[in-house]
């Protein structure tokens, strides 16, 4: 048994790095919002950690579910995909609505040059923007940025498809402990993972010559997504 459960932990580091590194869906989301909304790292690493524990415990829950009231691996493995087509098409929407505001914002945003004319008769230009953002600090408070609740109930929606019957199940011959150890180890490695290639993506982004486009920052970031979940729907990345 002892042997048994030390080859599911192995197994289990080991689809949690994969499942991860190959899901793009798993980081990129969390790259691209931070470039976009300016994020701190820690507040990027925070958010990542939050969404990659919502995306372990919904399905962790699911699998001790199961087990608990003996119900086929074929019918949560039916949930889980089920789950995993709200997922996808809940980061389509939510990658298309984000691109179409950002799309809105870029163009409100558009400085433009304006000509005054002046008694004397001399003419100079004046450049203006539309609903710049004005800082007075003594009132202005921040807008509620509902973007870190949307990404999470995303993931909680999102499966992880081989932890339940490929880690959980047999995990549960052995005893509830070894479901408990290798639903750890699976989990602990997907959010280090994740955190990982956030950390290192968003870094790497930073030396890209993004500087003439920072005003479709949130344009370029809603379509990553969409396209993100247009892979995941349509091409099962």
């Amino acid at each position: 048994m002892e042997h048994s459960l030390g080859l599911l932990t192995v197994t289990a580091a080991s689809l949690g790095f994969i499942h991860t590194l190959v899901g793009p869906d798993h980081y990129v989301p969390f790259t691209v919002i931070s470039k976009a909304r300016n994020w701190s790292f820690p507040k990027t690493m925070w958010i990542t950690f939050l969404c990659g524990v919502g995306h372990i415990l919904s399905s962790v829950v699911l699998g001790l579910i199961g087990i608990a009231f003996g119900i086929a691996v074929g019918k949560l493995e039916f949930i889980e995909s089920q789950r995993g087509e709200i997922a996808a098409w809940l980061l389509i929407t939510f990658g298309l609505l984000y691109m179409v505001w950002g799309i809105q914002k870029a163009v409100q945003n558009k400085s433009h040059v304006h000509l005054h004319d002046h008694a004397e008769g001399e003419v100079h230009k004046h450049v203006h923007v539309h609903r710049e953002d004005h800082a007075h600090l003594h009132t202005r408070k921040e807008e509620p940025n509902l973007t870190p609740w949307i990404l999470f109930t995303i993931f909680v929606f999102g499966p992880c498809e081989p932890l339940i019957p490929l880690i959980m199940y047999p995990a549960a011959k052995s005893s509830l402990a070894g479901v408990f150890w290798v639903a750890a180890t699976f989990g602990g490695v997907t959010i280090v993972t994740m955190m990982t290639l956030v950390a290192l993506t968003r870094w790497g982004i930073q030396w890209l010559p993004l500087k003439f486009f920072e005003r479709y920052m949130h344009a370029m970031a809603g379509g990553t997504i969409l396209f993100c979940g247009l892979a995941i729907r349509f091409l099962g990345i």
